[in-house]
């Protein structure tokens, strides 16, 4: 071998080993004791390839070190063996499982450390999710539910008439209004740590959960802050997800509201049964008082149905005594007061003298039959149209709301109507009786406030109120508001042009005459004929005017004329004045511009009623001619009390719709139609009405509705009847649809405003007005000029003998004395206007003749010319009103009726 020949490195000797080539072998380790063990130093080296082996055998899985490693490599490599690689120690894992150096099931059941360190992780993980949670958790908005309240209203007198509106019988009351005793009882049976704890009871739940888990009653282990959290701001839901955020919102609450805020929250939103959620509500429910005066027992007693009203309510829903519900109410009554005793808020002594309190039958908390329900429904419709409140107020509740009704005055009308039903109407006796209905309303003149309406059946048969806006005609009660027109605005000068002014009209004395003719054909202002359309052919006609039942009593002045009803005058004045004069002075009064139809000079029937304000207008705008001109809006509110503390005060205000002269002469004339013999409401005279009154009666077209408008100085009230049906079902085959004729009615040939409606009157303002003074009205003073018109012919003037040659008179005198002996007629007394000869010296008076006193005997047995007012044609046997000839306006006994008049 060459000694250049490359000897390979040292460190590549393992390797040459492995590969099978022969390498030379390294240098001998030095001498060592044979004793030692191989591959220390100071032992001797192995002596074979085996020992070598055996000597890395040894090592096992350790690593070599030192020069025993290099020697075990070297023998190895000597050998040229293989040698198997030792196994590395792992790197130790975080979670030793499944566990290492374990075999079988071992290998897989954890630790103590891993048990206790996973549990403690977990508790950690959640309080940190609880922390977060706890800190995003905001205290939401309440929910609608727990926002809404009932409606409370009151009568004129300020007791409570009914709770109506919203969803809810609530209202909510401040923590001072709430009792002690209240408070003290909730606290001691429902959660004795309410003051100390942080809104939740851990104890409690857990005792809950035990009693339940042993068969006990179910119990939610909830503290007071918890139920107010559920009512305020969750649902009812039976969900955990509704359980955990109840849980962090009470702690929230807890930590962000005071106890009081939470104690009187929960106690305005807890559910008391019977309709009732809150205490306010409960306290009306059970006891009929507000919850401020609630006594110690009753406290005791609400406090036990918020376990359960179901179950400790006495009355069962069906408002029947309930024995077992009674036994559990008394038994948790006593429980709640021995509570109070053991928490120290109560003595000994006084639990010893409490006794179990007495508790209403149950009544409908938000009770809207009868007449409440047009009571209401007025009331709301008045706060909305005066933007006193929203739609959305109402809706949501919580107002104290006090009416103008008095609820003595409401019985009586109520009483009134429902006693000429009885006695006059039988819908099973006669088919004309059916679909009856009245309406009724009575104002306060120079005030305004509606005191009493009936607004037909009740709800819920009848849900249209008669007293607001029924659409029926108001017929002849309509001309006083075109008297008025005449005295304070004046007729038309018929030489000028339709629109005039004031100044250029001529204002008219209620004496003025007017020709009362049936068929009598109406003119323009300015004398020209008047034609109207035709509504069946389209062609222009002239307009004749019908008297009530055929009547022509000749001429007549104004106040007879509205004595006995007479419409020809009325729909000739109204044309001489202007419809649409009429209609602003009928708005001056008090009635609403869209109930009065069209008003122009081609509708001469306006004069006669055919507009429809309903009888809380018509009173309201009598009330103005009672009130001596001054117009008060109709109001039905007083005082609204708002949740929030605010209130709002209604004020009554005047405004000046006619001179007082003008009001106080439409008020004599009334008062005409009353007094007089004649007049179409001297039935309430006959019938010993003993205040002074003033009224217009009235009858539509073909006896469609009927209708009387009176009053005294201190009340004004409007009746009207008609038949209509409720509801389209109730009609038979026979019957359509709209306002039907009440020809024979009652049994009566027609109904008109001197029959029913006038009973209806008397019977409520009898009562009503029982404790007013009788006030006259005031005085009327001269007022207008007296003319004819309507084609009544003027009187000739005075002949000018009687002012140029009065000696000539004292000369005939002598002669008047012969006349009486001759004649014995007691006439010669009258003025000596007998110089002027007479015409017609034998011709009887006409009836309604200006200063005539000849109208026939009011016995009824002179068989004069004129059979009473209305008829001077019928040589009846009854002149007067006490004769027995039949006609509507004649005597009060004729055709099966003892209301003779329109």
């Amino acid at each position: 071998m060459s000694e250049h020949r490359r000897k390979p490195p040292q460190s590549r000797g393992r390797r040459a080993a492995s590969s099978g080539r022969r390498a030379e072998p390294p240098p001998a380790p030095p001498a060592a004791p044979v004793d030692g063990p191989p591959g220390v130093p100071g032992q001797r080296a192995h002596g074979s390839r085996a020992e070598a082996r055996r000597a890395a055998q040894r090592g096992g899985r350790r690593r070599a070190g030192g020069a025993a490693g290099t020697a075990a490599s070297a023998a190895e490599g000597a050998s040229g063996g293989r040698r198997r690689r030792a196994e590395p120690t792992g790197r130790k894992r975080l979670i030793d499982y499944p566990r290492a150096n374990k075999r079988g099931l071992r290998r897989w059941v954890p630790s103590w450390k891993q048990v206790v360190g996973s549990a403690v992780a977990f508790f950690g993980l959640m309080v940190g999710l609880v922390g977060l949670a706890y800190a995003m958790t905001e205290i939401p908005d309440p929910n609608q539910l727990a926002q809404q309240q009932s409606n409370v209203y009151y009568w004129s007198d300020d007791t409570r008439m009914v709770v109506s509106g919203g969803e809810v019988n609530r209202q909510e009351i401040p923590y001072e209004e709430i009792p002690e005793a209240m408070r003290h009882s909730v606290v001691a049976a429902e959660n004795a740590t309410f003051w100390d704890d942080s809104g939740i009871d851990p104890m409690g739940i857990g005792r809950a959960v035990l009693n339940m888990a042993r068969g006990g009653d179910v119990q939610s282990g909830s503290t007071i802050t918890q139920q107010y959290v559920k009512n305020m701001y969750l649902t009812q839901d039976q969900t955990l997800e509704r359980k955990a955020r109840e849980l962090l919102l009470s702690i929230k609450v807890g930590a962000e509201r005071s106890k009081t805020e939470i104690l009187a929250g929960y106690l305005n939103t807890a559910y008391y049964g019977r309709g009732a959620h809150g205490l306010q509500a409960a306290a009306q429910a059970y006891f009929g008082v507000d919850a401020v005066d609630l006594d110690p027992s009753q406290c005791a007693f609400l406090t036990n149905l918020l376990k359960g009203p179901s179950l400790y309510d006495p009355w069962n829903l069906q408002g029947e005594p309930d024995e077992g519900n009674l036994e559990r109410a008394q038994g948790r009554w006593e429980y709640v007061v021995e509570r109070r005793v053991e928490v120290g808020n109560l003595d000994q002594a006084e639990a010893a003298e409490m006794e179990f309190p007495e508790i209403n039958e149950p009544t409908p908390a938000m009770d809207k039959e009868g007449q409440i329900g047009y009571l209401t429904s007025l009331v709301d419709q008045f706060l909305i149209s005066e933007g006193i409140v929203t739609e959305q107020q109402l809706s949501t509740g919580g107002l104290q709301i006090h009416t103008t009704f008095n609820p003595r005055m409401m019985e009586q009308m109520e009483a009134s109507v429902e006693a000429v039903k009885e006695e006059h109407i039988d819908p099973e006796a006669r088919d004309e009786d059916r679909h009856v209905q009245f309406g009724a309303a009575s104002v306060i003149p120079g005030d305004g406030a509606i005191v009493a309406i009936y607004g037909g059946a009740g709800y819920p048969e009848h849900y249209v109120n008669n007293a607001n806006s029924p659409n029926a005609q108001v017929g002849s009660t309509f001309k006083p508001f075109v008297l008025a027109a005449a005295m304070q605005e004046g007729i038309r000068d018929p030489e000028g042009p339709p629109e005039q002014s004031r100044e250029e009209r001529i204002q008219l004395s209620p004496e003025s005459v007017y020709l009362s003719e049936d068929g009598l054909q109406i003119n323009q202002y300015n004398g020209e004929t008047l034609y109207v359309e035709d509504a069946e052919t389209g062609e222009d006609i002239t307009w004749e005017q019908a008297n009530f039942e055929g009547k022509s009593p000749g001429e007549l002045t104004l106040r007879e004329s509205m004595e006995v009803s007479a419409n020809s005058p009325f729909v000739q004045l109204g044309m001489d004045i202007g419809p649409a004069t009429v209609a602003e002075v009928a708005e001056a009064a008090g009635l609403l511009p869209d109930s009065l139809g069209p008003a122009n000079d081609t509708v001469p029937s306006f004069a006669l009623g055919v507009s429809t304000p309903g009888p809380i207008r018509m009173a309201t705008a009598y009330a103005t001619f009672a009130a001596g001109g001054e117009r008060a809006e109709p109001y039905s509110v007083t005082r609204v009390e708002f949740p929030d503390g605010e209130s709002y005060e209604y004020e009554t205000e005047t405004q000046r719709a006619f001179e007082a002269a003008v009001a106080n002469n439409v008020n004599d004339v009334l008062v005409s139609v009353v007094e007089s013999e004649q007049g179409s409401g001297h039935e309430i005279v006959r019938q010993g009405f003993d205040k002074p009154a003033a009224g217009k009666t009235g009858t539509t077209d073909d006896n469609k509705s009927a209708w009387f408008v009176g009053y005294t100085p201190h009340l004004s009230t409007s009746v009207g009847m008609w038949r209509i049906a409720s509801d389209p079902e109730d009609l038979r085959e026979d019957e359509e649809a709209g306002f039907m004729s009440m020809y024979d009615t009652a049994g009566m040939t027609r109904i008109n405003g001197s029959s029913l409606p006038l009973q209806v009157w008397l019977g409520f303002m009898r009562e009503a007005t029982a404790d007013h003074e009788p006030t006259e009205f005031p005085e009327a003073p001269e007022i207008g000029e007296t003319i004819w018109g309507g084609g009544a012919e003027s009187p000739p003037p005075p002949p000018p003998e009687e002012t140029e040659a009065p000696p000539e008179e004292e000369t005939e005198e002598p002669e008047a004395p012969e006349e009486p002996e001759e004649s014995e007629d007691p006439e010669p007394s009258d003025p000596p206007t007998g110089e002027e000869p007479d015409p017609e010296p034998t011709d009887p008076c006409m009836p309604w003749t200006p200063n005539c006193e000849e109208q026939g005997d009011p016995g009824g047995t002179d068989p004069g010319t004129s059979d009473g007012p209305g008829n001077t044609t019928d040589p009846g046997t009854s002149e007067g009103p006490e004769g027995t000839d039949p006609g509507e306006n004649g005597d009060p006994g004729s055709s099966n009726s003892v209301f003779p008049w329109d």
